[in-house]
């Protein structure tokens, strides 16, 4: 005991936070599967569809016939010059490649931005409900989170006027937007977005636009394009990534578009924490790029399952739901059934088989109401885990 309460003594403070409950729900279902039962995943954003098959090509050509080593601390050139044609092909918005640093994964560039752009002590703003990941790594660094909630009324997304009021109680060094959003899928509107930018440069605030779900969108249903930060500021941070449209996760590679003012000291850090993202990943991603065909048939399976999900929800109980305008999430409401969300989704997982994410890992305050069921998967787990549900619900 006394060697126990030792070693607890030379843990950090700052490293005490909350843990990812989609992850952990993913370790019990993935324990339950290896001991025989079958589960239905809806707990994880992880497509089903592999990568881009010229990307996976691109990789192993390269893998037999060459060697792999580091590269310059932003990443390879063509790959940057490659996504600033994206750039300039989905978006109009001219991007010089030397603004664009490759990351190993999107969470490399959360690292990077929050380290360039805050001191220990900053406040910085995030949306509730919000991925969780974004409370944990500020808190890790010492900052001080901001959680503004977000409302029906306002979509979902934070408003100016809520900026202005956080911003008089003590001022913002930031904040960080998601759109399309994790959990909710909803999207800001473009005049929605310019107005928060414009909000922030009235203020002084650095904003950070995570755009990690652009490409995944439902504009035939909804009529909601996504709009990149960059089309209202270039003294924005985007962070971007080719796990979730470009069905790359474990490939762990992303990348950053940065204000001039920011590139030289995103370099020196991420020489120093990451020397390089891997190269074979970057090799794959330039790649992943020309396979819009095949991703956008990828994302017509999410289409399906979307509808699938709008439909059955509400039928089982979960019949408010937020507007998915993008991603693969639904974020349900499950007060017909429970107000602990987080025993809930542990039944549920023991008793039916279905892994699904409580929403106390998006939004502390009100999460034990809500439920995040991904839609990533293939058509059949979706329809296997609605029927498990109605089964066990009944």
């Amino acid at each position: 005991m006394a060697l126990s309460q030792k070693a607890n003594h030379f843990l950090s403070n700052r490293s005490k936070v909350e843990p990812f409950h989609a992850m952990d729900v993913l370790a019990t279902a993935n324990n339950l599967q290896q001991q025989g039962h079958n589960i239905d995943f809806l707990c994880v954003g992880q497509p089903a569809a592999p990568a881009p098959l010229a990307a996976r090509q691109a990789a192993a050509d390269h893998l037999m016939n060459s060697a792999i080593g580091y590269t310059d601390a932003g990443g390879r050139g063509d790959l940057r010059e490659r996504l600033s044609l994206h750039m300039k092909e989905t978006y109009q918005v001219e991007v010089d490649a030397a603004r664009i640093f490759i990351t190993t994964g999107s969470s490399a560039g959360f690292n990077l931005a929050f380290l360039t752009l805050f001191d220990v002590g900053d406040r910085v703003a995030i949306a509730a409900p919000g991925y969780p990941a974004y409370r944990n790594i500020l808190k890790a660094l010492g900052l001080q989170v901001v959680e503004i909630e977000t409302f029906e009324e306002d979509r979902w997304a934070v408003t100016p006027a809520q900026l202005q009021a956080a911003h008089a109680e003590a001022p913002l060094a930031g904040i960080l937007i998601a759109s399309p959003a994790n959990p909710t899928g909803t999207m800001m509107t473009p005049d929605a977005l310019k107005e928060l930018i414009s909000c922030c440069e009235d203020l002084g605030i650095r904003f950070i636009s995570d755009e990690i779900y652009h490409g995944l969108t439902y504009e035939e249903e909804t009529g909601v394009a996504a709009s990149t930060a960059l089309q209202f500021s270039d003294q924005v941070v985007v962070i971007n990534s080719f796990s979730k449209y470009y069905c790359m996760t474990g490939w762990r590679i992303g990348w950053m578009i940065l204000p001039a003012d920011c590139i030289r000291t995103v370099e020196c850090l991420a020489q120093s924490l990451y020397i390089s993202a891997p190269e074979l990943s970057q090799i794959a991603a330039m790649h992943a790029l020309d396979c819009k065909a095949e991703l956008e048939e990828v994302r017509r399976s999410y289409r399906v399952n979307r509808q699938l999900l709008l439909e059955r929800l509400p039928q089982l109980g979960f019949d408010k739901i937020m507007p998915i305008d993008g991603a693969f999430y639904a974020y349900a409401d499950a007060t017909r059934h429970t107000n602990d969300t987080m025993d809930f989704a542990h039944k549920m997982l023991a008793e039916a088989h279905v892994a699904v994410t409580p929403g106390l890992d998006f939004d502390q305050d009100r999460g034990h109401r809500y439920l995040r069921f991904s839609f990533a998967g293939d058509h059949a787990t979706m329809e296997s885990a609605l029927q498990r549900m109605e089964t066990w619900l009944a």
